[in-house]
């Protein structure tokens, strides 16, 4: 019960920093340095941070393909999920966490949305020669969200401690490439890098929360 609080109060802490970190975003150094006039948010360190990575379409190529990971991952445990449902024949009867990790996805799925529709600011450059929404980074959101609750899936279904850890190591690894990666691709301003990983981190830890009453 101790870990349920500790998780809950986290992921409370971590989602209202996200919203303070937006609120700010909106609010200070406001400025139009993105391309056609848009205006960003803590101007004067997005422009130093562009600066200094530049742009490099070959690294936002690459994350972007791999952004097809956590989606095929995605789909592994809904797969499993249905094969559960179809031979346990009740919903009821598919594995807690499983239950739980589909209305997590559905949850970020519809945060992903919203800023889609509700937009913060634009990307630092043009996709296309369009303005594409920037905050939080999708990707990043996509990535820290799916991944981490993998490890946590994975951590109860595979027994072999030392393949496990293996596995644990390499999810972590592509989350930090990821992550980084889009920074220094340049498609997106320090801040919406920033927004995503603080949206993702409370998530995950609401998740935490939740599958952790199974065992209360």
């Amino acid at each position: 019960m101790k870990r349920i609080r500790k998780s809950f109060a986290a992921s409370m802490c971590l989602l209202a920093a996200f919203m303070l970190w937006t609120a700010a975003i909106c609010l200070l150094d406001v400025r139009a340095i993105g391309p056609q006039g848009s205006s960003v948010g803590f101007a004067g360190i997005n422009g130093f941070v562009h600066t200094l990575t530049g742009v490099h379409f070959s690294l936002y190529t690459i994350t972007d393909w791999l952004g097809l990971v956590p989606i095929f991952v995605c789909m592994g445990f809904g797969i499993l999920g249905l094969v559960q449902w179809i031979k346990r024949k009740s919903i009821r009867k598919v594995d807690y966490d499983i239950l739980v990790l589909g209305g997590f996805y559905i949850v970020t799925v519809a945060a992903y949305l919203f800023f889609e529709s509700v937009v913060i600011n634009y990307r630092p450059v043009l996709i296309n020669g369009f303005l594409e929404a920037s905050y939080p980074s999708s990707t990043t959101m996509l990535v820290m969200c799916v991944m981490p609750t993998a490890v946590m899936q994975l951590s109860s279904r595979i027994k072999n401690k030392v393949l496990r850890k293996l596995i644990t190591a390499a999810i972590i690894a592509f989350i930090a490439f990821m992550v980084i990666g889009r920074l220094l691709s340049g498609v997106h301003w320090f801040t919406d890098i920033v927004g995503g990983a603080l949206l993702s981190a409370g998530l995950v830890m609401m998740y935490r929360a939740v599958i952790g009453l199974e065992v209360r």
